[in-house]
């Protein structure tokens, strides 16, 4: 069985890294405080207290653990200025009534969309793969199409 690897950006490996570090610097100390309070209250059989902190703790090592796989399998996408749009691109689009965004196309662990990080794998990042200035891009939504055209490239 082939074992899955992430694409990411140099920025999206680090923003990994560093909340891989505070979970394991900060997170997990404070729920191991929290699970030492719950155990000195005495009596654990009826003590939500003490489940909640262990509920909060296993949490957080599921968390550290798939970061670690996630950082451990990660393959950092660079590339040059320009050219067509891949992963790590940052994309400025132009819509029918002149409006101007800019997207970063970004792997599936990056995308997020309050910061227009749209992903590789979401319908409108497929669009947008492999389309180079100029060219121009149909995004369909629920009830309507939306047509950009892409007017620059750049690598992030």
């Amino acid at each position: 069985m082939a074992k899955k690897q992430f694409f990411l950006t140099a920025k999206g490996l680090e923003r990994k890294k560093a909340e891989l570090k505070h979970l394991i610097e900060v997170r997990r100390p404070e729920l191991a405080s929290n699970m030492g309070k719950a155990i000195e209250d005495g009596d654990l059989r009826e003590s939500a207290a003490y489940d909640e902190a262990r509920l909060l703790q296993s949490e957080n090592e599921v968390k550290i653990a798939d970061l670690e796989e996630l950082i451990h399998r990660a393959i950092v996408v660079e590339g040059s200025e320009g050219g067509a749009i891949r992963i790590g691109s940052s994309v400025l689009l132009e819509d029918k009534e002149g409006e101007q965004i800019t997207y970063f196309v970004v792997g599936t662990h990056e995308a997020d969309i309050f910061e227009n990080r749209i992903s590789d794998e979401s319908p409108f990042g497929q669009a947008l793969i492999g389309k180079e200035v100029g060219d121009k891009v149909v995004v369909q939504g629920r009830k309507t199409a939306t047509q950009y055209t892409v007017l620059n490239v750049s690598f992030e």
